[in-house]
């Protein structure tokens, strides 16, 4: 069945990258709030393959096209085509030779899926709007006409006109004391995928974090961002004593609302950041790590497809387990491996074995299927277990080669077995074999061979776990002291499916998890607690789900709900919560959620 597909081709995008490729943009878009809409210009810059190239294929979704044409002003003629319901629509630019460069005059529409346009009440503040791009895996083309590969790495330029008090800041250098007067400017010099380009715009305030660190926020929340991940800097050096030079000369963050649809986006210059990470005691800042890991392993080395997504973020799930080792300790490292593997022992019970592979190959399939459990913890187990074989020496050294090998590059699964056969399996033949290599990579399940991780930290919840179960101790007896958000992460999600209600009001009574402040601890609590019909927690849900928009909340509680036949609160709950989500999300959710809404 698989055979079919052509490995190097991008089926999310309509671009014809191999005869004509953009490799720079740039943009000047005037931001209206009253409108929900980005209103301007994109140039493109153009680099002919083929020399008998006539036309320019770009992505487009909810846009309005005004006119195209070259830089000298003389108009183009294009088209609007191939309308489809993941990809959007094909515009294709008529060209001839002489045409270096291209301008498109257009409009965004308030049903962008990669722009949020929030109003001051949804905001920390409550006094001015805010505005927010997510563009990957393909969200890109909703806010800009380009070509929305990965394959197409660009470099931009932008000049951004916004309100005057408020600040725009983008994937790109940014200038913390620039003036508020409304107009910004952006440089981007090094070459990214287009997934990568960002914009937000609000009332942002900057924190320093160090030398070439810091964290934008609004101003009510930088205070407490700037306690949260003052470790940053540290982690830089950590990495960069692995990978080599941080190669984006400078790495700050930005905490957006709580309706920001993921942990975090690895934007370069400027990561994304759910403030769900904000619990006050750093317990949940290996997203930070896990951003700033992707800077190599993700933006400097690319996934040319979303089938080869597994090369992102498997990679990017082990580093960021290195950085948190030599920051945190060992302790929490060896935690979070076993929690990753718990993640996937879920998806195994619960996927077809056919999509348990590490490529996601999903080609006609919505690419945000793609972000699994596969493409991320087996492809963390898989490099996890080369280290094993390897030794942390020798790994070290292949994964710093591999990385310089293909950095600025987007590559194909196929791009790294080629590389692995001629570098892992000459160099280390005696340690991993090409049967192996290839059971990894392309085998379903986990290999015979995969031995799972353990913790000797785990063993005191284990026992709690195991007391309580039994009626040996109470909850109010059982002795948590000193244990880690991990801790109670493996306690809740390793309870008995049955719960009786007595022994929910009394884990409830003794350690206040209805309302948890730490957002990982609440949703496994209410997901426990739904499951078993403990209506108590609903008010508590409803709150959450209402003010948090992250999707790897939101989606399991929605689904939970739906489970336990909670009909009646998901309605009431999803009229409450649906204008506040991400517009990504919201159309996910429809789609869960549609029996009942």
């Amino acid at each position: 069945m698989l055979e079919q597909w052509d490995n190097s081709r991008d089926y999310h995008s309509f671009a014809n990258t191999e005869q004509v490729c953009v490799k720079h943009l740039s943009l000047m878009l005037d931001v209206d709030f009253a409108a929900k809409q980005l209103t301007g210009q994109v140039e493109l810059n153009l680099n002919y393959l083929d020399d008998n190239t006539s036309e320019l294929m770009l992505d487009l979704r909810d846009i309005t096209i005004f006119n195209v044409t070259t830089t000298a002003d003389q108009a183009l003629e294009y088209a609007i085509d191939k309308e489809d319901e993941i990809l959007g629509q094909r515009l294709c630019i008529k060209l001839d030779s002489s045409v270096s460069s291209v301008k498109i005059h257009y409009a965004t529409t308030p049903e962008a899926q990669g722009l949020q346009w929030l109003t001051p009440a949804q905001t920390s503040g409550k006094k001015l709007p805010f505005l927010f791009s997510q563009s990957q895996p393909i969200n890109a083309r909703s806010w800009i006409p380009l070509q929305d590969t990965p394959k197409a790495r660009i470099t931009f330029d932008a000049v951004i006109n916004a309100p005057k008090g408020m600040r725009a800041v983008m994937s790109a250098m940014n200038d913390a004391t620039a003036a508020l007067d409304g107009r910004f400017s952006f440089t981007m010099e090094k070459a990214m995928p287009t997934h990568l380009l960002a914009i937000a715009v609000g009332d942002l305030a900057f924190g320093r974090l160090g030398a070439r660190t810091g964290v934008y926020a609004e101003p009510e929340v930088v205070e407490s961002a700037v306690a949260e991940f003052e470790d940053t800097e540290s982690m830089v050096e950590v990495a960069e004593s692995l990978l080599g030079p941080y190669p984006w000369g400078r790495y700050d963050m930005i905490v957006l609302p709580p309706s920001f649809p993921f942990g975090g986006m690895e934007n370069p210059r400027l990561a994304f950041m759910t403030p769900t990470l904000i619990a006050g005691d750093k317990s949940l800042v290996s997203t930070v790590a896990h951003e700033l890991a992707h800077s190599w392993t993700g933006n400097l080395v690319s996934n040319a497809t979303w089938r080869d997504l597994w090369l992102n973020e498997g990679f990017t799930t082990y580093f960021t387990n290195r950085i948190v080792e030599k920051v945190f300790g060992k302790e929490l490292a060896e935690l979070e491996v076993v929690l990753e593997y718990g993640r996937l022992k879920e998806a195994i019970e619960s996927t077809e074995l056919h999509a348990q592979t590490l490529p996601a190959n999903m080609q006609t399939q919505d690419p945000n299927e793609a972000f699994n459990r596969f493409t991320y913890d087996k492809a963390s187990m898989f490099v996890h277990d080369l280290e094993k074989r390897l030794g942390r020496v020798a790994f070290d050294k292949f994964l710093y080669q591999y990385v310089q090998a293909f950095a600025f590059e987007a590559i194909t699964t196929e791009t790294f077995v080629e590389y692995a056969k001629k570098t892992l399996l000459v160099e280390h033949s005696e340690l991993i074999t090409e049967v192996e290599l290839l059971g990894w990579i392309y085998g379903e399940g986990m290999p015979e061979w995969f031995i799972a991780p353990t913790s000797n930290s785990l063993d005191k919840v284990t026992e709690a776990l195991s007391a309580f179960e039994a009626g040996h101790a109470a909850a109010a007896d059982l002795n948590t002291t000193g244990w880690l958000v991990h801790h109670w992460q493996y306690f809740l999600t390793n309870l008995p499916e049955v719960v009786s209600h007595d022994q929910l009001k009394a884990l409830d009574a003794a350690f206040s998890l209805t309302v948890s402040t730490n957002a990982e601890i609440a949703c496994d609590w209410y997901k426990v607690a739904i499951r078993n019909g403990y209506s108590d927690v609903l008010p508590a849900v409803s709150d959450y789900l209402v003010k948090i928009g992250r999707g790897k909340f939101v989606k399991p509680l929605y689904a939970e709900l739906l489970k336990a036949g909670f009909d009646g609160q998901i309605k009431n709950i999803y009229a409450l919560a649906r204008e506040g989500y991400h517009p990504s999300i919201v159309v996910m959710l429809d789609a869960q959620l549609k029996a009942v809404v």
